[in-house]
């Protein structure tokens, strides 16, 4: 598969909007600020963010594979979210590769100093990914239902290769 980072289109936003089924795969992604259901035209307005940007892991031939956003925090963090891979795609790396895309992508934001996202705990998935991609829990911003982890730049070996 030739996979590319890129903005993604009206178009890539019904591929993504078909990847959530209910309102749980919603919670899980995008968290409580988006709600369900939703049209594939209002995600656009749903998931801007101020300064942030939004990427689709192409699959080639300009369909969607993965989608991902980043959010540069006032602290130096760069805040990465709302990250899923297409369900006929997923256990096969793309999710790993679309992070260390972003993260990539992150780091060469101005005073970059760390990545960070949060994980809802029940996503074992997720949480051992971002662990084996080098994320560790910052406790003191953890809450009971979301897991806030980090990832400081100097720790990042080289998310470009695998």
């Amino acid at each position: 598969m030739n996979l590319s980072l890129r903005v993604p289109t009206a178009a890539d936003y019904l591929y993504v909007a078909s990847w959530i089924p209910d309102v749980d795969a919603c919670r899980v992604w995008a968290g409580p600020r988006v709600p369900f259901p939703f049209s594939a035209t209002m995600l656009p307005e749903l998931l801007v963010l101020d300064g942030g940007a939004s990427y689709c892991l192409d699959g080639g031939a300009g369909t969607p594979v993965g989608f991902g956003q980043y959010w540069p925090r006032p602290d130096g963090a760069v805040h990465l979210l709302r990250i899923i891979v297409s369900p006929g795609h997923r256990g096969a790396g793309l999710g790993r590769e679309l992070c260390r895309r972003l993260i990539a992508m992150a780091l060469e934001a101005p005073g970059a100093t760390s990545v960070t996202l949060n994980v809802y705990p029940d996503n074992p998935a997720a949480v051992c990914l971002y662990q084996s991609l080098g994320f560790r829990e910052d406790e003191s911003r953890s809450r009971g239902d979301s897991l806030f982890m980090r990832l400081a730049a100097s720790r990042v070996q080289d998310v470009r290769t695998p």
